[in-house]
């Protein structure tokens, strides 16, 4: 009769009185999850994928095991109802620690009212070349747009994931799909910040319907500074966490960065009428005077300088959560219950 193999890696069913001493591949090692990668202490491969994590095949040979790992035992109570641990079962504790991030509430977070202060940006020779070329053509470009107001056939909308191109006045009946938010990209995954439907793969994500209904947009708006979304993403080392945003030929004269040590306030004007705002509260703490803003014709990256050599969990931090409303009983309500009673 077989019976199931227990070693960690396996699982297979073999017959106990046929268990040659390399029958079993198995990982002799625990698991271990940290910063999203999945793997086992016993083997360097490591893996961002859950499906991949149970796939990794054995580092290890030997004879299948019939004993089932004993389950952990809990600890002793006392009369006062605190647990009683042995020395045993703290070694067995610590043998399975994996290191993570501290927790956020372990950090000691400054006060949020700081000053901000307005960080010096270093304007590399690609985008200086590229903001000479743009004045030569400028005038030109906007000349040629004035000369008609005529929407061409084929004029593509402008509205964030709207795929539809104007094909005569029957266009403007049909209702717009777009997504209203911008596009993310981080850590191998890509989804709008309106509906983050995430995906891994580039195609499916340009395919996304739009979350929001509207009309379409034929043209771009000609009044002031047009307020756009813009994609950016993050990544961090060991002492800092740099943020891309990928804005093209950004004028500096109007662009800045305003930061303090938990806050950064971001305002960029880019391609002449586009305008950028984005402010974020940081998950953790940054040494505001070791940050540095470096401007490029494609992107603009701010090298935030982290405070504590720590892993950052995200870039900022959630939304607080509204506490629960607690519906209150008023004293006129009582006295009508105890009327009807």
């Amino acid at each position: 009769m077989s019976v199931l193999c227990y070693n960690k890696g396996c699982g297979e069913r073999f017959d106990p009185e046929n268990n040659p001493d390399d029958g079993c591949t198995y990982h002799p090692g625990v698991p271990v999850f940290h910063d999203a990668l999945k793997g086992w202490s016993c083997c360097k491969r490591r893996t961002t994928d859950f499906s991949d994590f149970l796939s990794i095949v054995g580092c290890t040979k030997g004879p299948h095991n019939k004993e089932k790992p004993p389950e952990p035992v809990k600890p002793d109570v006392t009369s006062s109802g605190e647990g009683k641990e042995t020395d045993d079962q703290k070694t067995k504790f610590n043998e399975f620690i994996i290191s993570a991030p501290i927790p956020q509430e372990a950090i000691r977070r400054p006060s949020g009212d700081e000053p901000l202060v307005r960080l010096q940006h270093k304007v590399s020779t690609s985008l200086k070349q590229a903001l000479e070329k743009l004045k030569l053509t400028e005038n030109t470009a906007e000349e040629k747009e004035e000369d008609s107001d005529v929407i061409k056939i084929g004029t593509c909308c402008k509205n964030g994931g709207c795929t539809k191109s104007f094909e005569g006045p029957a266009s403007d009946s049909e209702p717009c799909f777009f997504h209203s938010g911008f596009p993310i990209f981080h850590e191998g995954m890509k989804y709008w910040s309106c509906c983050k439907r995430k995906t891994s793969d580039f195609n499916t994500f340009l395919s996304q319907e739009g979350c929001t209904k509207g009309t379409h947009l034929w043209r771009k708006k000609d009044e002031g500074k047009k307020v756009v979304p813009c994609r950016f993403d993050w990544h961090q080392t060991g002492t800092q966490v740099i943020v891309s945003i990928y804005a093209k030929n950004a004028v500096p004269e109007l662009s800045y960065v305003d930061a303090n040590s938990i806050t950064l306030d971001i305002h960029l004007i880019f391609e002449g009428e586009k305008e950028f705002a984005q402010k974020f509260s940081l998950w953790g703490v940054i040494d505001v005077s070791r940050t540095t803003v470096n401007m490029m014709a494609a992107k603009i990256e701010i090298a935030m300088r982290k405070s504590e050599a720590m892993s950052w969990a995200r870039l900022d931090l959630p939304p607080p959560i509204p506490p629960p409303q607690v519906e209150v009983k008023t004293e006129v309500d009582s006295e009508d219950e105890d009327e009807d009673d």
